[in-house]
């Protein structure tokens, strides 16, 4: 109970601020430009707070449900006028005016993420591990490309990448798209070699763009330190607790056969949902078992094993795995501008090919799935709830500046096209514009709606 509280407050916070970003875009520069803002609203439903400024007469309102927000612009559309202010109307600026205030909106959201990756990369500075190819499944497409244990990957197409994200987003954007990336490596002795790695079957490049199976479909992972199977965090009510094991219990056995660390640990209890299991364990140097109904959940579409259970703590990298980087402010700017960019020119390319069908819809996430991602992030500290905010707020701004007739991006087209025209599109032609945006949208709506309740139930 108190774990889906806090996921619903990490949600709230998240959607309220990045949704007062967005809106506050639009307020910003409506004003400097001279258009008549009626109303600033946070969030939707019975205002709790009202205030009407004196020399503006723009009514603020802070409502009950801060899970969106408008602005509402002085608009010959929504009724009469005075002509003392028609000049400040929406519809009696210039279409570029007009333009602008629509592209604030989202060019809030990718500023107020750049800032925020500026801020981390200054406090926290940047700490890439080194992409070490860790165990490699044979007969996998790593496997016939020549991947070892041990590989150094340096480059991927062409590029170099300085650290397993680059990896990750490199080889998520080329198995996207052609089905083969080439590699660079160098083993453990140093020699170079390239690799290709390639999966030819459309099937198989398919599944590889579901949630969590990228790695598992190309059969290669990175090399992780070893991880004690001491238990951290046992949840209250959850079957290891029932069970009897309690945090500090380091589990020595399942069903008798030895467990080398928390990892293998998982995987066994992956594997046996549903079932009970015997657990060996040791606590305060004494040793004893548990029997463990394992319960059966959904993750990434498929029905695993789980006891509810969190490690100590994480491995520690060497620090030759490790290369730390801490930059100045200008430095920092420029790198989560950088960092900003790609992570959304990656999202629209993803996207583009969703829409082809090249990569599976299961990746659309709706609100149960960002609220669970919200509470886990704001559990675990300041830097990955930084972390979260800048993805949501790069996907709200990139989101928001599609063609769809409702979005900014749709009103924008709008514009162009009056601009171009010279006179206003009919009546008639946007109702069915903004018709087909809301189906558009709830299509999309549904389909994120019932990937959260897959991932959720299976």
């Amino acid at each position: 109970m108190i774990h889906s509280l806090w996921q619903l407050f990490g949600f709230i916070v998240a959607i309220g601020l990045l949704v007062t970003v967005h809106e506050f875009g639009h307020f910003w520069v409506a004003r400097r430009l001279g258009f008549k803002v009626l109303r600033f609203s946070v969030g939707f439903g019975k205002a709790l707070f009202r205030h009407v400024g004196k020399v503006d007469g723009t009514e603020y309102v802070l409502s009950a449900l801060p899970l969106g927000g408008y602005v509402k612009l002085l608009d010959e559309r929504e009724g009469p006028v005075d002509p003392a202010e028609l000049h400040r109307a929406f519809t009696r600026r210039p279409h570029w005016q007009r333009i602008l205030v629509l592209l604030a909106g989202p060019a809030f959201n990718i500023g107020f993420a750049i800032l925020l990756l500026a801020g981390l990369f200054m406090v926290n500075g940047l700490t890439e591990v080194r992409p070490v190819v860790g165990d490699v499944v044979a007969g996998s497409p790593a496997a016939l490309a020549g991947l070892q244990r041990g590989d150094v990957i340096e480059s991927l197409s062409g590029k170099a990448v300085e650290g397993q994200r680059d990896v990750v987003f490199g080889l998520l954007d080329a198995m996207t798209d052609s089905g083969r990336a080439s590699l660079a490596v160098s083993d453990e002795r140093g020699a170079r070699r390239t690799v290709l790695l390639q999966v030819t079957d459309p099937a198989a490049r398919h599944a590889l763009t579901e949630p969590d199976r990228l790695f598992r479909g190309l059969g290669f992972g990175f090399w992780q330190p070893p991880v004690p199977a001491v238990l951290g965090v046992v949840e209250p009510g959850g079957p290891a607790a029932v069970a009897g094991l309690k945090s500090g219990d380091q589990i020595l056995s399942v069903n008798g056969e030895a467990v080398a660390d928390f990892q293998a640990l998982r995987l066994r209890i992956e594997s046996q949902g549903g079932q009970t299991v015997v657990l060996g364990y040791r606590r305060q140097g004494g040793e004893a078992s548990a029997r463990v109904q394992v319960a059966q959940e959904g993750a990434a579409g498929q029905r695993v094993g789980r006891i509810h259970v969190g490690p100590a703590a994480g491995g520690r990298y060497p620090e030759s795995m490790l290369r730390h980087i801490s930059p100045g402010p200008f430095d920092a700017l420029w790198r989560g501008t950088v960092e900003a960019w790609d992570m959304t020119s990656l999202q629209a390319r993803i996207f583009w090919r969703m829409l082809l069908g090249q990569v599976s819809l299961k990746n659309l996430s709706g609100p149960l799935t960002i609220a669970e991602y919200a509470g886990e992030s704001a559990s675990a500290g300041v830097a990955p709830f930084v972390g979260f905010l800048v993805l949501i707020s790069l996907s709200l701004g990139f989101l928001n500046l599609l063609p769809v007739p409702i979005l900014d991006g749709g009103q924008v087209v709008v514009q162009l096209f009056e601009w171009a025209k010279g006179k206003p599109l009919s009546e008639r032609v946007q109702a069915l514009g903004q018709q087909a945006g809301i189906a558009l949208l709830v299509l999309l709506m549904g389909v994120a709606l019932f990937n959260d309740i897959a991932r959720r139930f299976g």
